[in-house]
């Protein structure tokens, strides 16, 4: 499937250290639910995060991909990344969508 857009983006270090952790302690691929977000669930991977609609068989939202990490020295800075956009509505919840996994992360 092709996205309908793309778009440089900067992923909070937090949030990529958290997913970097417990993908290290749990393995990978992981999949989170995102509580605040009805059906919607991150598949999370080194290379990507995959945002998928469970209630509609796992028919892709959106996806974190191309993070650019390569000679990374800090652990405070934000993470450049591409963002694919799957879905016509996608758009509308891409920053609460990370908001959200950082919390169910929290829980894991």
């Amino acid at each position: 499937m092709h996205p309908l857009r793309i778009f440089p983006k900067q992923i909070n270090a937090v949030c990529y250290n958290q997913v970097r952790l417990a993908l290290l302690r749990v393995g990978g691929p992981l999949r989170v639910a995102l509580l605040q977000h009805r059906g919607l669930e991150v598949i999370l991977d080194k290379e990507m995060w995959l945002c998928v609609d469970s209630n509609a068989d796992d028919q892709p939202v959106m996806a974190w991909r191309e993070f650019k990490i390569r000679g990374r020295n800090n652990l405070h800075l934000p993470i450049a990344c591409e963002l694919q956009l799957y879905h016509s509505c996608a758009g509308l919840i891409m920053g609460s969508a990370l908001d959200d996994l950082e919390q169910a992360l929290e829980k894991i």
